[in-house]
């Protein structure tokens, strides 16, 4: 399944281990920065969170290493909507290295749409970023989502 590329960085030297490979929590910090790219892209950006106060938890993550990632490599993540209710998002992203076909990382996400304050609660989508999260799902017949190669985050019925 081809996803939608939200998200492109360069490996810092900093991100590297003493075997020449990107440490597993640089991986983290990269997929992190491609939600909050996410969240811009769907509407849900410094002015949204400013005005609505919502904003986006993650509840869960899973994340699986498929190949080493060096040095010199750049980072491109793809996003997924794997699924979608009226709070909380599935999302699939893959990583590779930019100019590689291969997916050398999969990550899965439970992430809740939530309106923070002082009592801070779900709350359901906006439709505007609902549209926008249907919008990234794929096409019917589309390949599957190259993730997860063990349990598996879905949404259960409420």
């Amino acid at each position: 399944m081809s996803g939608t590329t939200i998200y492109r960085t360069a490996v810092q030297p900093e991100w590297i281990d003493y075997n020449g490979h990107l440490r597993d929590a640089y991986y983290v910090v990269a997929l992190s920065s491609a939600v909050d790219e996410l969240m811009d892209r769907i509407g849900m950006d410094a002015a949204y969170r400013q005005r609505t106060k919502g904003t986006l938890y993650s509840l869960e993550m899973h994340l699986h290493w498929l190949h080493e990632v060096k040095a010199s490599d750049t980072l491109e993540i793809d996003a997924h909507v794997l699924g979608l209710d009226k709070k909380r998002l599935h999302l699939g992203m893959d990583v590779r290295v930019a100019g590689r076909s291969e997916v050398v990382a999969t990550a899965e996400f439970m992430l809740l749409h939530v309106r923070q304050g002082e009592t801070p609660g779900a709350a359901p989508f906006p439709p505007e970023v609902a549209a926008a999260l249907e919008a990234l799902r794929p096409p019917a017949g589309a390949a599957p989502w190259p993730g997860p190669v063990s349990r598996a985050l879905a949404l259960g019925k409420r």
